[in-house]
């Protein structure tokens, strides 16, 4: 592609007919027609804003990062779907950072219910939040939305290119559009007549795409709903595929940064001389909170940035974690910040119950860092007031707009091109480590300047998965659970990331101090669950599936401590509870039952613990087994049963699947950021450990299809996983352990 500079060419209808019928709220704002932002090179014919031809194929935009999740695979089948081409004559692109490619489904979990009540004009309101992405440009990978957004848009895509080169073709030929047919690539006449897609691209090119466009049915889908061969393996195997920190350019300079170990602390004072005074170093630059060393490459930056002599500030946090446990102890004793969920009047049922048929818990979790096996990086060229940036991201508009602001140039003079990530987890939606590389930038005018952070830097500046504690009260009888009553205390995270990254603290109750305990399908009468917003300010970001990370394990493990209290079987009380609410979900548990065979005699010595959460428009059951080894613990094995409501590519869902419960088992095995004097104490894997290939259970999954709406498959299947081992371990051992790492109680093979 040539440069993806500013916007002239005509706009494009899709965004129109993917809303068609009417929004009340913001009618004009989801209606006009966004400009179409690519800039062809010679050759290449775009017909819209996701679809260019070529004289020797296809290039489709999947303006969505790639960091390992497939996305770029199935937007790509979206479109070919409809465009009627052959899928190995295709490649992807992912495209500028432009409003044409806002993700709509972003602000869709908003809305203040659960997302299995969605439904009539709740659906028609959770469709309304699309305007405000629109309108902001939000070009943004996360909260599992990209198929969400994608599912319709990028098939229009795919059909209104196909019906603009059929439109051609019947011109030229002087026949009616509902004669002709596109098939591998051709518009095909009646008589067997064909034309190449390319030899009629420049004519449809000035064709508008009719309003009414008509979607192929699933019964013909050639692509979706089938395991696609992944654009990305072939260049990931080969060692062809361009991450961030690959990024080459000529007359290139490397960099490293070094901040403040006192988590948000200033740089008091410092002294360049002894990292000037090393051969190859170029640049010492001064940042408020530390200092950016530019010099021949990366490994004589990194040591050059130790040189420097820097006298830090403390930090203004609570400096050791059992002060930061005490702020959420402390929220507990102020007033809610939300009640999203409130049926019956379970505080009365709990205050009037008999004292041996409640049940009373506290859970904890730590901070938690992401973890990217790419370190945070970024490349940055500023050339008069053109600036141009290279960056493994998830938010590139983001990116485009504060990169811009910080170095004084038109936003329409930024451009942002996002390579692959090396995983992102939400850690990429972030804009720090890409400003960085700006500063570097500016320091330099006309040399391009790659900032490659440390393991060390990655790791003890992270925006981190809350710490979060959870006071549980139920009541139980012969019959099961009466009444649930929860309360997490947890950092606003949603406060925090709104000002961080739009300069707005997101308004009204923090939904994501709740989320994945208010808003589980469970049919209990008396239901009661609030949020504690705790006074620490230490940063915080999404980590992959956010609250639900900490609410799943909270929620599932106190269901499955109700259960065994009420003399029930945890599974088959869970099914029952479910069905009440939500029948997809009951069938999700009522698959991993039999997928694992739960409730058939078992070996001796072996524990199985199951868990369930409702995430991202996705129920996921999930059963862990483990057994004793050598005084330790094994897991053996693992069954996933989830409802994704379409399965647009199951060997992709099965693999999310498997990913999300490895990393949630990573995090309820060994997962903890603790603090030490206002410093982050863990600052690389020996201390901060991820489940090793020996370790890995045997995992089986079974999606299930019930006619729910689609949902998410990148981050739901890490909820479950915790509590579903900390359960297991129970069933064991008999040791209820409610405090996260495992790792620091038992020990794991």
């Amino acid at each position: 592609m040539g440069r993806l500079g500013r916007i002239t060419r005509r706009a494009f209808l899709v965004t129109s007919v993917a809303v068609a019928g009417g929004v009340a709220l913001g009618v004009w704002q989801a209606k006009r027609d966004l400009p179409n932002p690519l800039e062809p090179d010679e050759g290449e014919i775009p017909l819209n804003s996701w679809v260019i031809i070529t004289s020797d194929g296809y290039a489709i935009v999947t303006p969505r990062a790639e960091m390992g999740q497939g996305v770029h695979t199935t937007l790509a089948a979206l479109v070919a779907e409809e465009l009627e081409v052959p899928w190995e004559e295709i490649r992807t692109l992912h495209g500028p950072a432009a409003q044409a490619y806002f993700n709509g489904a972003l602000l869709r979990a908003a809305v203040p219910w659960p997302d299995y009540e969605i439904t009539g004009w709740k659906e028609w309101l959770a469709d309304a939040t699309f305007v405000l992405p629109k309108m902001l440009g939000l070009q943004v990978t996360g909260g599992s939305t990209s198929m969400l957004d994608g599912f319709e848009k990028m098939r229009l895509a795919g059909a209104a290119a196909r019906e603009m080169l059929k439109t051609a073709a019947a011109r030229r030929w002087g026949l009616e559009v509902e004669d002709v047919r596109a098939e591998n690539g051709k518009v095909i006449a009646p008589d067997g007549r064909a034309i190449p897609y390319f030899d009629l691209a420049a004519q449809a090119a000035d064709i508008e795409p009719p309003s009414d466009l008509e979607l192929k049915p699933r019964s013909e889908w050639r692509y979706l709903g089938h395991a696609m061969p992944r654009v990305d393996m072939v260049p990931k195997i080969t060692g062809r595929a361009g991450f961030g920190i690959d990024v080459r350019l000529p007359g290139m300079k490397f960099a490293t940064v070094r901040r403040n170990p006192k988590l948000g602390g200033r740089m008091l004072d410092h002294d360049p001389a002894p990292a000037l005074a090393m051969p190859g170093v170029e640049k010492v630059i001064a940042l408020e909170d530390g200092v950016v060393v530019v010099a021949n490459n990366t490994w004589l930056a990194m040591r050059a940035a130790e040189a420097v002599a820097i006298e830090w500030e403390e930090s203004p946090h609570p400096p050791t974690t059992p002060a930061q446990i005490a702020r959420l102890e402390a929220a507990f004793e102020t007033e809610p910040d939300s009640v999203m969920r409130d049926e019956g009047d379970a505080v009365a049922v709990i205050a009037r119950a008999p004292t041996d048929k409640v049940v009373e818990a506290e859970y904890r979790v730590p901070w938690l860092a992401h973890a990217t096996m790419e370190p945070m990086n970024a490349t940055a060229l500023l050339e008069e007031d053109v600036l141009t940036i290279w960056a493994p991201n998830q938010a590139p508009t983001l990116i485009k707009a504060k990169a811009a602001a910080l170095a004084g140039v038109p936003e329409d003079q930024v451009e942002v091109h996002t390579t692959y990530l090396g995983g992102g987890f939400g850690r990429r939606a972030e804009t720090d480590f890409a400003l960085i590389a700006v500063e570097a930038a500016k320091a330099m005018p006309g040399v391009p300047v790659q900032v490659s952070w440390s393991r060390e830097e990655d790791m003890t500046h992270d925006f981190y998965r809350p710490a979060a504690m959870a006071r549980m009260k139920g009541v139980v009888n012969e019959e099961g659970i009466v009444a649930f009553y929860g309360r997490v205390s947890a950092p606003a995270l949603g406060r925090q990331a709104g000002r961080r990254l739009s300069g707005v603290a997101s308004p009204g109750p923090d939904r994501m101090i709740v989320e994945g305990m208010f808003d589980q399908p469970y049919g209990i009468a008396d239901y009661r669950v609030e949020g504690y917003a705790a006074d620490l300010d230490i940063p915080v970001g999404f980590w992959r599936s956010v609250g639900n990370s900490y609410n799943g394990f909270f929620h599932e493990c106190f269901i499955d401590e109700l259960a065994r209290a009420a003399g029930r079987d945890p599974l088959e009380h869970r099914i029952e509870l479910v069905r009440r609410v939500h029948e997809p979900s009951a069938k999700v548990l009522e698959a991993v039952a039999e997928m694992s065979g739960w409730g058939r005699s078992r070996r001796e010595g072996v524990g199985r613990g199951v868990a369930f959460t409702y995430s991202f428009g996705t129920p996921v059951a999930q059963v862990i087994e483990i057994g004793h080894a050598d005084e330790r613990i094994r897991l053996l094995r693992a069954w996933i049963a989830c409802d994704p409501g379409i399965a647009l590519d199951p060997l992709n869902v099965e693999a999310q699947m498997i990913s999300g419960m490895v990393y949630g088992l990573s995090a309820a095995i060994f997962g903890e950021i603790g603090f030490e004097d206002g410093a982050v104490i863990q600052s690389n894997f020996p201390d901060y450990e991820a489940l090793r290939m020996p370790q890995m259970p045997q995992v089986e999954v079974r999606i299930v299809e019930a006619g729910k709406p689609l949902g998410g498959i990148g981050e739901p299947g890490t909820p479950p996983s915790m509590p579903a081992l900390a359960n297991a371990v129970f069933d064991l051992t008999g040791k209820r352990i409610r405090t996260l790492p495992l790792g620091k109680f038992i020990s794991f093979a």
